[in-house]
This record gives C-alpha cells, structure tokens and sequence, in this order.
C-alpha cells in the first residue's frame, strides 16, 4: 500500500529542553520590535491574499514571487512566536527572504509551504466555510494550548527545563492552525487532516 504524501504545509521544530530559568519573564519583552514586525506583516499577508483570491479566481493560480512572500509572512511570524513562547532562546533573524521553502537561518524550525501548480477557481469562495470544523476544534486546542504555555513557563521558571511532551503539544497546535490559515487563505486546495502529527 502507498503512502500518503505529506501535507503541503510542514512546520518543524527542534530544540533541547533546557532554557534558562529568567528567559520566560524577559523574551516577550525582547520581542517587542519582533511582534511590531509580525503585526506590519500580517497586514500585509492579509493584502496580499486579496489579491491572491483574484488571480486564483481568473488564473488559477497564485503568482510564485507573491506566494513566496506570503509564506515568508507565515514563517517570519512564527519564528517570532516561538521565541515569545520562550520555546528557544535564540532570538529570532531579521530575515525578509520570499520562499516558499524554508531558507534554514533558524536553526530551531523549518516551515515550508509547497508551491501548487494550480488550485481550484472556485474553492476561494468556499473554504472559510468549509474550515467551521476546524475552526471550532482549535478554539479548545487554543485554549490548552496556552494553558500548556502557562505550565511550561512554571516549570522552566523552577526547573531550567521546558517539558518536551507540553512543547510538542504546543507546536503540534500551532501546525494545525496554520495548516488552516494555509488552506483558507488559499496556499492549498488539500484540506487539512484533524491531526496533531507532523505528517
């Protein structure tokens, strides 16, 4: 039997589990010109998929130098978060570089968003819809999730560790929603599975 390709949106992380006990109080406040980055940004994504929605809808596709951008978007953003969350402690680059495949500056994570050849023209005016399911699923998994960024907080606040199975699960949500921001924000036709895998 064949397997199953992977989704078209991988976000991976690594990282060792200790961090130092003070990181947890002062990384959101180094990240502060960071997130001021990430908010220009996400302005700018969201441009730029309006755009996006009319080339696909007369094209069929997204032009490659305005999707590279997008996806520079998404991986900027979460390189950012990752460190507010204080799940590294490198801080994370400046880098502004529009791919599609993750250009390996950061040595903790890779997210990369394949490039379709052609997409659906009629699905942009569909997928907000047909995401509810998801979107009701990681309303609670948000809501765990930042419980779970409390607990690790404490824990690396007593213990100088970060625990590996709260850090996975952390990451594990954040894929899943930004799988969904993908697939609606049309970077994919392929919807995403309900799953907490990597794959």
């Amino acid at each position: 039997m064949a397997l199953s390709a992977p989704y078209p949106v991988q976000l991976e992380f690594q990282n060792d589990a200790h961090i130092a006990r003070w990181r947890p109080l002062v990384q959101w406040l180094l990240a502060i010109p960071q997130l001021v980055i990430v908010n220009v940004l996400s302005s700018l994504r969201n441009i730029l998929t309006l755009i996006s929605f009319f080339t696909v809808l007369f094209t069929k596709k997204i032009p490659r130098p305005l999707f590279d951008v997008i996806a520079m978007t998404y991986r900027y953003e979460w390189r950012t978060l990752s460190y507010v969350m204080f799940l590294h402690e490198d801080y994370p680059p400046f880098d502004f570089q529009p791919a599609a495949t993750d250009d390996g500056v950061d040595v903790h994570s890779a997210l990369t968003i394949e490039y379709p050849e052609e997409l659906s023209r009629w699905m942009p005016l569909v997928k907000w819809l047909l995401a509810v399911p998801h979107y009701i699923a990681l309303f609670f998994l948000a809501i765990a999730s930042m419980l779970a960024v409390v607990v690790g907080f404490f824990a690396v606040l007593i213990t100088g560790e970060y625990p590996l199975g709260i850090r996975d699960f952390v990451v594990s949500v954040y894929r899943w929603g930004l799988r969904v921001q993908a697939y609606v924000g049309l970077l994919t036709d392929q919807y995403p599975p309900f799953s907490l895998q990597t794959t």
